[in-house]
């Protein structure tokens, strides 16, 4: 959806692990390699066109350094400032979800 901003990551593919094709996708967009990572949360969002199922999760611990290998602009923002970000309306559950484990 152009013009606005998601989170890193894509498809599973089928009879892929969840695990390996968040390592995959952030090595082939980001050029890191996961070290450590867990599922923090799931949601389904219905647009009017289509349907989507998105897993958030947290990576504790990578290697590298994370460049758009895609040509995508990369952002570091802070949870509670991802609101202003213009994030896909899927992920709002996902804002709403790491504003209230951020530290404070």
């Amino acid at each position: 959806m152009a013009g606005h901003w998601e989170f890193p990551g894509g498809k599973v593919g089928a009879g892929e692990p969840e695990a390996a094709a968040l390592e995959r996708e952030l090595h082939e967009e980001l050029g890191i390699r996961v070290e450590a990572a867990h599922a923090f949360m799931r949601v389904r969002h219905d647009y009017p066109d289509r349907s989507v199922e998105l897993s958030l999760w947290v990576i504790e611990r990578y290697a590298g350094t994370p460049r758009g290998l895609e040509g995508q602009r990369l952002a570091w923002v802070a949870p509670g400032k991802l609101h202003e970000a213009g994030i896909l309306e899927a992920d709002q559950p996902f804002i709403a979800a790491l504003k209230g484990r951020a530290a404070p």
